[in-house]
């Protein structure tokens, strides 16, 4: 039986273990993603959980490959999102590489595309690692967003003219 004490104290705990990273539950075992990074020309392959935890080492190696190629500026990458990724990978039966037209962004650049262009949100995910814009050239954009819109992971965004299909970890949404 549990007692008032403890009961009160995991609830006192819940949001601490809630604000945690947790992997998505659709997959067990390691996880692996492949990038191919469309303006830099740089390849990744990394395994960046282990079946038991997230790996330090490779977050920040994704981190690093996910910066603003623009500034160089880096900033941690929600693993949420690379869950995301890894659950559109198996949807998809992908055995291509995501091809990433953006990661993160750094404030100044997100300024300076939303000068250009006005479909960039003044408070774009990807200023804070959250959101990715990506193809893969085994999967039609329009099953990729389906399948994104499946996983209601967090938001969509369809960009056809432009090819490519953005998603994040907010809320569930699409555009």
């Amino acid at each position: 039986m549990l007692s008032r004490r403890r009961f009160l104290g995991s609830v006192a705990s819940a949001p601490l273990l809630a604000a945690l990273p947790r992997p998505a539950a659709a997959s067990t075992g390691p996880r692996a993603l492949h990038f191919l990074h469309t303006h830099t020309g740089e390849r990744l392959a990394v395994e960046y959980f282990d079946a038991r935890d997230y790996l330090p080492d490779a977050l920040a190696t994704v981190n690093h490959f996910l910066r603003d190629f623009r500034t160089g500026d880096e900033h941690p990458i929600d693993p949420s999102l690379l869950d995301l990724l890894h659950h559109l990978t198996t949807l998809t039966a992908s055995t291509r590489p995501f091809e990433v037209i953006s990661g993160y962004r750094s404030p100044a650049t997100n300024a300076m595309l939303r000068r250009q262009s006005e479909g960039v949100a003044p408070g774009s995910l990807h200023m804070v690692g959250q959101a990715i814009d990506i193809r893969l050239a085994d999967v039609p954009l329009p099953r990729l967003r389906t399948a994104a819109l499946a996983i209601r992971g967090g938001g969509v965004g369809y960009y056809p003219s432009s090819n490519f299909v953005h998603v994040d970890t907010g809320r569930v949404r699409y555009w």
